[in-house]
């Protein structure tokens, strides 16, 4: 009688180990085509995102445990915005494969990251960009109004990023509200904006900075604060009745808390 205790205990301790390794739901990725064929859009949680794109991966702001990651390529470049936990995620950054990834963060990040990784570091300041395995990466400000030294983001101390891929702009908000910077982008082809309170802007306000620099698709990201998780079919309502060009695309960036 002992084999099949034993047998049962042994299929009970193998699913529970599936259970730990087995990746995190996410939302289905999209496909957007560019000169260099298909850019893959993967949403993974928050304001963590993952890009495929010429034979190359690109993760924005990992966050959120490497369970999350678990099925994606290794990234080559990795992009910080700022150093709150929900961005710089040390621990998350430990269970992945970024031992060949180039990161590309501003100057209060790589004072923040692990001395371990300080060889792959890039910094980049606001208004700076750098030429890369084919894409070039710009850094924009992302700060909040009024601008006060005890705001949550101060101007200058964290990026957004605007990515060139096969002649396709792609703009990434950070944590920041609609400012001027936002505002005044152009050609940006596909945009992920935030909007969570206290921290970055509500609603309308990300609305409004859109329907200024109208991206051709844009992601609402980064929508989870205090109150729980903005709602972002009014976001879509909002643009849409003002700019109906305007691609809204509503994917779900907390599949974990569903």
């Amino acid at each position: 009688m002992k084999f099949p205790l034993i047998l049962a205990a042994a299929l009970a301790f193998t699913a529970q180990a599936q259970a730990q390794t087995a990746p995190a739901p996410r939302a289905a990725a999209d496909q957007i085509a560019t000169k260099k064929g298909p850019l893959t859009v993967q949403p993974i949680t928050h304001g963590s995102v993952v890009f495929t794109w010429n034979g190359k991966t690109i993760y924005v702001d990992p966050y959120g445990g490497a369970a999350a990651y678990a099925g994606l390529a290794a990234p080559d470049v990795i992009l910080i915005t700022d150093i709150h936990g929900d961005h710089l995620d040390p621990k998350t950054l430990a269970g992945l494969s970024v031992g060949k990834a180039l990161m590309v963060v501003p100057q209060a990040v790589a004072d923040k990251l692990p001395a371990e990784y300080k060889a792959q570091v890039r910094v980049l300041g606001n208004g700076q960009k750098l030429d890369t395995l084919g894409m070039t990466v710009s850094a924009i400000p992302m700060y909040n109004l009024p601008e006060a030294p005890d705001a949550p983001h101060t101007k200058g101390r964290g990026n957004g990023y605007v990515l060139n891929l096969g002649g396709k702009n792609v703009y990434l908000s950070g944590d920041t509200e609609d400012i001027a910077e936002m505002r005044a982008l152009k050609g940006i082809d596909v945009a992920f904006v935030c909007m969570n309170l206290p921290y970055t802007m509500d609603v309308q306000q990300a609305a409004q900075g859109v329907l200024a620099f109208k991206p051709g698709i844009v992601y609402p990201y980064h929508y989870r604060g205090q109150n729980g998780l903005s709602d972002v079919a009014s976001f879509k309502k909002t643009v849409n009745q003002a700019d109906k060009k305007i691609d809204v695309r509503l994917r779900n960036w907390y599949p974990a808390a569903q």
